[in-house]
C-alpha cells in the first residue's frame, strides 16, 4: 500500500477532502520523523512505538579489494508492533511457501 492509497482510503471513509487528508498524513509523517531525529521515541498505543535503536561498531569486509574495513556504531530510526496489532497480523495473514 502507498501513500496515496492511504489518503484516498481515508477520504472514502471519512468523505473529508483529499487535500486535507493528504495534508493530515503528510504531517503525521513530519512529526513521527521530527521526534525521532531529536531522539524522542513515539509510542501509539493499539498500533506500536517507534524509536532509535543502536547499532555497535563492528568490522566488515571490501570483497573486491580483500581488505577490512571498521563501520562506526549508529542510530537507526525502528519500529516495534503493538501486541494486539502483532497477534492479528499472525492469526489473520496466511504464510506464503
Amino acid at each position: 500500500m502507498t501513500k496515496a492509497e492511504i489518503v484516498n482510503n481515508i477520504t472514502d471513509s471519512t468523505g473529508m477532502e483529499r487535500v486535507d487528508v493528504q495534508q493530515v498524513v503528510e504531517l503525521f509523517m513530519k512529526e513521527v520523523k521530527t521526534s525521532l531525529e531529536s531522539g524522542e521515541n513515539v509510542y501509539l498505543r493499539g498500533f506500536g512505538s517507534f524509536f532509535i535503536k543502536t547499532r555497535a561498531e563492528k568490522t566488515g569486509r571490501n570483497i573486491s579489494k580483500n581488505t577490512t574495513l571498521i563501520i562506526p556504531a549508529h542510530n537507526i530510526p525502528a519500529f516495534k508492533p503493538a501486541k494486539v496489532f502483532l497477534e492479528n497480523v499472525k492469526s489473520n495473514v496466511k504464510v506464503e511457501k
